[in-house]
């Protein structure tokens, strides 16, 4: 295709907004498409993924021929394939139910591995696949891709021991094809924060203390200046390419609703309340303040029960965009709710790239011709 031996190429299935494949090309991969049925992420896909193909499509409706097709390649140029497909199309029984319209979804994931038979697959997924229908949906999903050929590693990731400013668990299955590999199976990244590393995991105050200047009375608009300066690494590397702010619109809220934020401490929730305030909100997440002195909570997508650690509103896209670890360039496209939801539903980019690394070193240490 092209590329540079360093290049791996990558196909994102399932890509939302591109957080997964951002994490892969900062590792020096080359994404040369990425699939998602919701046309306002592939918008901002494009938009900032530069070079690749952005298909707005139905992945139950594409075949892997049909990729290969329409990037105009063979099988064997693909390297990698990503995605994080929903795993919910399984019986209370455990058994597949291959009617249930979810399972659609993982299938085609499936199958589009089977089709192309990359060299190696990364999957993400929920915490709770582990555990769906007493483990039978992990079998399964186990059998499907060892069935391809695939030596299969599974593990739980946290995200604030990646460098991420933020408590996110995910799944992910790393498949290496077994005949065509050095390498009998994946390990996954050691952490690189917390524990026993001897590094701070990073705070939500860490991540955004810099763009705490904007007024919760007014909105300045999507496009501003930085009005502080960074004060931290991390804020230093999410500015590193970018002179203007994007997405840094706040939420207007009504005052009854600000002066109830404000009862609510730096790290507390609706506990912190009156009595009489605590059941406003019917779900146990509400009136939750970010902890300043701690990662944040896992970033959602934006259902407005999570408050900022200091200022009476929710957080901004461009807050949660930091807390995600999407560097300050990435801009959201669509209107704020689209823009809330693509940043709440991504892979965080610096976890996506210490998965992305390992594979690389892997795919370097030699990958056998047959």
């Amino acid at each position: 295709m092209g590329d540079s031996i360093s290049k791996y190429n990558v196909i994102d299935l399932f890509c939302g907004c591109g957080g997964f494949s951002l994490g892969f090309k900062q590792a020096g991969f080359s994404v040369k498409m990425g699939i998602d049925n919701w046309q306002d992420a592939i918008i901002t896909y494009k938009h900032n993924l530069g070079d690749v193909v952005a298909l707005n499509e139905d992945l139950k409706e594409m075949s892997g021929e049909r990729i290969l097709e329409t990037l105009g390649v063979e099988a064997d140029d693909i390297d990698v394939i990503i995605g994080g497909p929903p795993c919910q199309g399984f019986s209370v029984s455990g058994k597949r139910n291959e009617d249930d319209p979810r399972n659609g979804l993982y299938k085609s994931f499936v199958n589009v591995v089977k089709h192309i038979m990359p060299k190696v697959f990364v999957m993400e997924n929920v915490p709770g696949i582990i555990r769906l229908f007493d483990g039978t949906a992990l079998e399964s999903v186990l059998a499907d891709f060892s069935g391809l050929g695939y030596e299969i590693s599974y593990d739980m990731l946290s995200s604030e021991n990646f460098g991420v400013p933020q408590q996110r668990r995910r799944v992910f299955f790393v498949g290496i094809k077994k005949k065509n590999n050095n390498v009998e199976k994946f390990i996954f990244p050691a952490p690189t924060h917390g524990g026993k590393t001897g590094v701070s995991l990073l705070t939500s105050k860490d991540a955004i203390s810099d763009l705490d200047f904007i007024p919760d009375d007014c909105i300045l608009g999507e496009v501003i200046e930085y009005a502080l300066p960074a004060q931290n690494d991390y804020q230093k590397m999410m500015r590193s390419k970018s002179k203007l702010l994007f997405n840094h619109s706040a939420t207007l809220h009504k005052d009854r609703t600000k002066e109830i934020i404000a009862m609510v401490p730096d790290g507390g929730n609706y506990k912190s309340l009156p009595e009489e305030l605590q059941n406003t909100r019917k779900v146990n997440i509400a009136w939750t303040r970010m902890n300043s002195k701690r990662p944040c909570f896992t970033i959602d997508t934006g259902h407005n029960h999570h408050f900022h650690y200091e200022a009476n509103r929710v957080p901004t896209v461009r807050e949660s965009a930091r807390i995600q670890s999407f560097p300050d360039d990435f801009r959201f496209i669509g209107i704020k709710t689209s823009q809330l939801r693509q940043v709440g539903n991504a892979v965080p980019p610096l976890l996506a790239k210490a998965i992305a690394i390992e594979i690389k070193n892997i795919l370097k240490l030699g990958v056998k011709d047959v």
